[in-house]
């Protein structure tokens, strides 16, 4: 997370520290991370006007421009007679370009990684539509009619081809879904405020179901002592059909109705399973241990079990498919910003425990790029915003200069910028407040 941080800072900040510098503007501070008090790291070279450094404070990063108010605070230097190297006497619209350079490169830069993505790896998916065993619904879409197994088919009319977050939102936004159940089209009337409600769960909408194939087989365990082996491919338990989520929450409640003494303990550790071998058909009756585990670890990759549609691009091919990747995550991005105004929509906003928790456990260099270029999407957006103390705030009052003819005097300004950081301040607050609350309960 750390790594990615600092290359999107590296280059936001460096869009304002490029123009800045393309427009004769002196940058006396270059800062990945904020330095109060103290620095880890800092130089300054003879011949340079700029220090570069590294803070302490991992809450972002700053370039200190001469002559303008900005996280710095500097309202001394803004007391002095203006100089020529400085931002305040720059016409207003390089001092407006100077501010959006950051953002765009931020967005310049998401482009180019999920091009280069689509370069190196092309693009893997399931076909909603073709997806042997429907999905797994959560209860909150089994309440408004879903059920385990539906093919999610279109969503007024518009036919869906993947389930991401672009799909999601169509499904929330339509009126009615239509789905395949039991070889019948099945339509689904969506009621309002439905992400409102699916944002209090804990699980997600749905998910792909898929069989219970076996990966592995713990030695000496129930299933390799009645002869299950790696591969096998459990298709019922006890002549009822199964996926993998339905042998799982079979064997919980097995053992909720024991712990309940609501069961004959010494039958209900037995069970009858029908399996695919090498296209074969087979059966046996095996006991589980006392947890009821068979003593196997299933293949919890979808990706290993349904058909996948792959598409491989030339590297003139990625760069369109890369901007139109990049526009569709800013648009359904944009797109769930509606919701944070909500009650439920405020408890999900997320602070450096989400961040962390959305990069694998273990390295991955295709989901640290995808995850890196979906940040800087988040990065560039965000800092749009016309809130004072981000760049969408400069560019915001910059505008009102050009189109008024009028600057904002620096008392309003530094007032504005001291508002600014204490929402931000506020923000920041709640949003790690959230993962707190979230790890402990």
């Amino acid at each position: 997370m750390i790594m990615s941080l600092s290359l999107l800072i590296i280059i936001h900040e460096g869009g304002h520290f490029l123009f800045a510098r393309m427009f004769k503007v002196r940058v006396e501070k270059f800062y990945i991370f904020f330095d109060p008090w103290f620095s880890l790291f800092k130089y300054k070279s003879k011949k340079s006007q700029t220090e570069y450094g590294v803070g302490w404070l991992p809450l972002g990063g700053y370039v200190k421009i001469a002559g303008m108010i900005d996280e710095s605070m500097d309202t001394e230097q803004m007391k002095k007679d203006p100089q020529p190297w400085e931002f305040r006497t720059k016409p207003a619209w390089q001092r407006l370009i100077i501010m959006v350079a950051g953002v765009v490169f931020n967005f310049l830069l998401a482009l180019f990684i999920y091009s280069m993505i689509l370069f190196a790896w092309g693009d893997q998916y399931v076909s909603v539509q073709k997806a042997p065993m429907g999905m797994e619904f959560n209860e909150t879409a089994k309440s408004i009619g879903f059920r385990d197994g539906d093919v999610l088919l279109s969503a007024d009319g518009k036919d869906f081809v993947r389930y991401d977050g672009n799909m999601l939102s169509k499904i929330v936004d339509s009126r009615e879904v239509s789905v395949l159940r039991n070889g019948k089209k099945v339509a689904i009337y969506i009621p309002d405020k439905l992400m409102e409600r699916l944002m209090t769960d804990s699980v997600r909408f749905a998910t792909y179901r898929f069989p219970f194939v076996i990966d592995s087989v713990n030695t000496h365990s129930p299933a390799a002592l009645a002869g299950i082996i790696p591969g096998d491919s459990i298709i019922s338990l006890n002549g009822k059909p199964v996926s993998f989520f339905d042998f799982k929450k079979e064997m919980t409640r097995r053992e909720k109705l024991v712990k309940a003494h609501k069961a004959d303990s010494t039958n209900i550790y037995s069970i009858t399973l029908a399996y695919v071998r090498k296209g074969q058909l087979c059966s046996l009756t095996m006991n589980t241990d006392s947890s009821f585990k068979m003593g196997v670890v299933p293949v919890t990759d979808y990706a290993r079990l349904l058909p996948m549609v792959s598409h491989k691009y030339g590297f003139f091919e990625s760069l369109p498919a890369g901007v139109n990747l990049g526009v569709k995550t800013l648009s359904g991005y944009v797109n769930s910003m509606k919701y944070v105004f909500s009650k439920e929509g405020a408890k999900q906003l997320g602070g450096f425990g989400t961040i962390g928790s959305i990069f694998p456990a273990t390295w991955d260099w295709h989901q640290f790029w995808y995850m890196t270029a979906f940040l800087s999407i988040i990065l560039a957006f965000m800092n749009i915003l016309p809130i004072p103390a981000l760049d969408g705030g400069h560019v915001f009052f910059l505008l009102y200069e050009i189109i008024t003819r009028r600057k904002p005097s620096d008392k309003f300004l530094e007032y504005a910028q001291m508002v600014g950081m204490g929402l931000l301040l506020l923000l920041l607050i709640w949003a790690n407040f959230n993962d707190i609350i979230r790890f402990i309960f």
